[in-house]
């Protein structure tokens, strides 16, 4: 570690020297580039050196231990220092750890009824509903981009948009199987139910991100059965998108325009085409080396809802909430932080290992 924050210290004397050149100095696209990198690693350069002079401090009060006189003086020091140190050295690893790119982007967010038939459907508009609060206590915006009803009131499925900085950072961890145990409302006996529903949390991509060739789409513009009446069965404003190499398909209809409908459908094409890359990705990683956490893997059950204990549970990291409604009402910050922190501290010892 201290090696790689040698090697940024010194960049960081590189740039101020060099935004004093006078050939930086009167370049202001140059001058601007330097600017920001140094800005960039001011924090952990500064960290850096009160480290560094902190190990110091402590290396001089080890060498008077063996000196009579000064050893309850030096003991008392090192008692101040050494936990300070302890503490720095942790901050400086965080600030070493590579931030994801994809963290401020919005997410597109699928949810799919799994095994429990209309009570499943029913979860996985509970389930939305609980994201759609959790992006509102936040601040953010959302957008339903397609919905497919059961007709009493549940989803076979909903894909919605969440617009919010750090969106993604916040919500990646919800990706996998949902379970959930109750009486249903149509179950006579009384009898608990277990159902499924499984989440698919996917960073927005931009066309940048994910290229798409048009000569791979196959495209098809049909009436909307949805909001609109008569203008949507008169107009085809519908629009499905069939990627043909890979097979996924693509249905919006929410919007009361073609254009919109095409540029939301192409937007979850670009997310979930980014996904299987990704997911390829990870596959190829030393399976020792991934994460534990569970951030992509559609088929991990990772949470239940146990409506009789009024229980929530994430099985990831054995943690349980007894507020199931507060849970469901958007309260999801205290999983999500210790979600962070387990994959944090996984990504700490990665780089110990280093």
């Amino acid at each position: 570690m201290l090696e790689k924050l040698q090697k940024i210290a010194k960049r960081f004397d590189e740039l101020t020297e060099a935004m004093a050149w006078p050939e930086v100095a009167t370049d202001h696209v140059k001058l601007a580039e330097y600017a920001q990198e140094r800005a960039e690693l001011e924090p952990l350069v500064t960290r850096y050196h009160e480290y560094t002079n902190l190990l110091n401090q402590i290396a001089e009060a080890q060498s008077l231990l063996d000196d009579p006189e000064m050893a309850d003086l030096a003991r008392g020091e090192l008692d101040e220092l050494e936990p300070r140190a302890a503490q720095l050295e942790g901050e400086l690893k965080r600030m070493l750890l590579p931030k994801d790119p994809r963290d401020d982007k919005n997410v597109i967010v699928e949810i799919r009824a799994g095994a429990g038939g209309d009570e499943a459907g029913l979860f996985g508009a509970e389930l939305a509903r609980m994201y759609m609060r959790y992006a509102e206590n936040h601040g953010w915006k959302t957008e339903i981009l397609s919905a497919n009803e059961t007709g009493i009131g549940g989803y076979k499925e909903v894909v919605f948009k969440i617009d919010g900085k750090g969106a993604y950072s916040r919500l990646k961890f919800e990706s996998g199987v949902h379970r959930v145990q109750r009486v249903p409302v149509t179950e006579s006996s009384g009898r608990i139910h277990t159902s499924t529903a499984t989440v698919a949390v996917l960073p927005e991509m931009d066309e940048v991100d994910v290229q798409i060739d048009p000569n791979d789409l196959e495209i098809e513009n049909y009436c909307s059965s949805g909001p609109g009446g008569q203008h949507m069965q008169k107009n085809a404003t519908a629009i499905r998108i069939i990627h043909k190499p890979t097979g996924i398909v693509v249905t919006c209809e929410n919007q009361r325009s073609l254009t919109q409908n095409r540029l939301q459908a192409m937007a979850i094409l670009r997310a979930r085409l980014y996904a299987i890359e990704e997911q390829k990705r990870q596959q190829e990683l030393d399976t020792a080396r991934r994460s534990q956490v569970g951030t992509g893997d559609r088929s991990e059950k990772i949470r239940t809802y146990n409506f009789p204990q009024n229980r929530v549970t994430d099985h990831r990291i054995g943690m349980s909430s007894y507020n199931l409604a507060g849970v469901l009402d958007g309260d999801l910050d205290p999983f999500i932080d210790e979600l962070a922190i387990t994959a944090e501290t996984e990504r700490l010892q990665s780089l110990g290992e280093e």
